[in-house]
């Protein structure tokens, strides 16, 4: 269920949210690093979820 739903919200994230891969995170304004950071915390819930379920 959970690896579902982290799984869900990282597509969700993908098609949503802006790429910022290429830009210098210490440039980026509040907002934007508050949308890095909300990447990274699903993205890392995931690979819990998953490695949880191994």
């Amino acid at each position: 269920m959970r690896t579902f739903f982290f799984t869900f919200l990282s597509a969700l994230n993908r098609v949503l949210l802006p790429k910022m891969h290429k830009r210098d995170i210490m440039n980026l304004s509040k907002f934007e690093q508050a949308i890095v950071g909300w990447k990274m915390w699903v993205t890392y819930r995931l690979l819990d979820a998953k490695n949880s379920q191994q």
